[in-house]
C-alpha cells in the first residue's frame, strides 16, 4: 500500500479547509441530495463527498456507508487530490497502491473507485465526490463527464458556505443557490436526454397572514410549506426559496404524468397538515409548471420566467373561480 502524498500546497490547502468551518458541522440536505442523486445515476452503493483533512478524510455526506471518517494514510481520496482530474481504480486489487489496503481487504471491500477533486476559486482541493463500488468496474467517457458536472454540483455547494445561497428561515437555497444548482441539474438531464420540469409555487393570501396573525407566525408558514415541499418531493429534486412567499423545485428525471402526481401529492400532504394544524388558517399554493425543452429553454432562467407566467395564469383562475362560488 502506498500512503497518499501531501500536497505541495497543503498548507495553504488546509487553511483553506479550516476557513470553510465545514469539517464536523451537521449533514444538510443540499450535500445529501447530491450522493443520492450520484448513487442513483452511478449505480453503485456507495457515494461520498469527502474531505481530506490533515490526518483524516471526513465525509460531508456519505450513502451507503456508516464511516464519517477514515485516516488519511489509508485514503483513496486523499491520492485523487494530487490529480487535475478524475482519479479511476478499475479494479482495487490489481493496483499497487490499494491491494493491500484495509478498505479492500477489509469492510467495505473497495473495488472500484471514481474521485473527481472538488476545488475552490483559489485552486485549492479541498476533496472529493466519489463514487465506490464493491465490484470492479468502469466509467466511460460520458459517464466521467458526468461526475464532473454532479462534482462542479459539490463545489458550488461548498462555495455556498460563502456566498450565503441558503435561505435562513427555510434551509432551502436562495435564488441564486437554486439557480446554479438547477442549472447544473438541468445539464446533467440535458446530456442524458432526460425529462425535468420546473415547479413555481406562490403562496396564497400570504399578506393576509402577516397581518392578521404577525410576522413571526408567517415565517412559521413558509417554514411549514417548506416542510411540506421538502417531504413531498423525491429526493434529488432541486428545491429553493426565491422570493418572500415564492417557492420553485426542479424534478429531474421526471415524466409529465409524475410531475401531476408530485403536486397532487404536496396538496394531499398540505390539506393534511392544515387539518392536524388547526392554525385558524390554511397554506394554500397556486404553481406553474413547465416542462424542459432544450429547443425553447436555453438555461433555468427561461424555465423560471414561463413558470412563473403559469403561476399567474393559475392564481388568477382560482380567484375568479372563488369569486364565481360567491354568486
Amino acid at each position: 500500500m502506498l500512503v497518499p502524498p501531501k500536497l505541495q500546497n497543503e498548507s495553504a490547502r488546509l487553511a483553506t479547509l479550516r476557513s470553510l468551518n465545514i469539517l464536523d458541522t451537521a449533514p444538510e440536505e443540499r450535500f445529501d441530495r447530491l450522493t443520492r442523486l450520484a448513487k442513483r445515476l452511478f449505480g453503485v452503493p456507495i457515494a461520498v463527498v469527502s474531505l481530506v483533512d490533515e490526518n483524516r478524510q471526513w465525509f460531508k455526506s456519505c450513502v451507503g456507508l456508516d464511516a464519517t471518517e477514515t485516516p488519511r494514510d489509508v485514503s483513496f481520496c486523499a491520492h485523487a487530490i494530487a490529480h487535475d482530474d478524475i482519479l479511476m481504480i478499475p479494479d482495487a486489487r490489481a493496483d499497487e497502491r490499494f491491494h493491500d489496503n484495509p478498505l479492500v481487504t477489509h469492510e467495505p471491500g473497495i473495488r472500484f473507485y471514481a474521485g473527481c477533486p472538488l476545488t475552490v476559486p483559489n485552486g485549492a482541493k479541498l476533496g472529493t465526490l466519489c463514487l465506490i463500488d464493491v465490484r470492479p468496474r468502469e466509467l466511460d467517457d460520458e459517464d466521467r463527464a458526468l461526475l464532473h458536472d454532479l462534482a462542479r454540483m459539490a463545489e458550488q455547494e461548498i462555495a455556498a458556505v460563502h456566498l450565503a445561497t441558503m435561505d435562513e428561515l427555510t434551509m432551502l437555497s436562495n435564488r441564486r443557490g437554486f439557480e446554479a444548482l438547477a442549472q447544473h441539474a438541468l445539464n446533467v438531464c440535458k446530456r442524458l436526454d432526460k425529462h425535468a420540469s420546473l415547479l413555481f409555487f406562490d403562496l396564497n393570501d400570504f399578506k393576509p397572514i402577516n397581518d392578521t396573525y404577525g410576522h413571526a407566525e408567517g415565517d412559521r408558514a413558509l417554514a411549514t410549506f417548506a416542510d411540506v415541499l421538502r417531504n413531498a418531493l423525491r429526493e434529488s429534486d432541486v428545491i429553493g426559496r426565491i422570493g418572500g412567499d415564492e417557492f420553485v423545485a426542479l424534478l429531474t428525471d421526471a415524466q409529465p404524468a409524475e410531475t401531476q402526481k408530485v403536486i397532487e401529492r404536496l396538496q394531499q400532504a398540505l390539506d393534511e397538515n392544515n387539518a392536524e394544524a388547526q392554525r385558524g388558517y390554511d397554506i394554500r399554493f397556486s404553481v406553474g409548471h413547465t416542462d424542459f425543452d432544450p429547443q425553447r429553454h436555453a438555461s433555468i432562467a427561461d424555465l423560471l420566467e414561463a413558470s412563473d407566467r403559469r403561476m399567474y395564469e393559475h392564481k388568477q383562475s382560482q380567484k375568479s373561480a372563488r369569486g364565481n362560488a360567491r354568486h
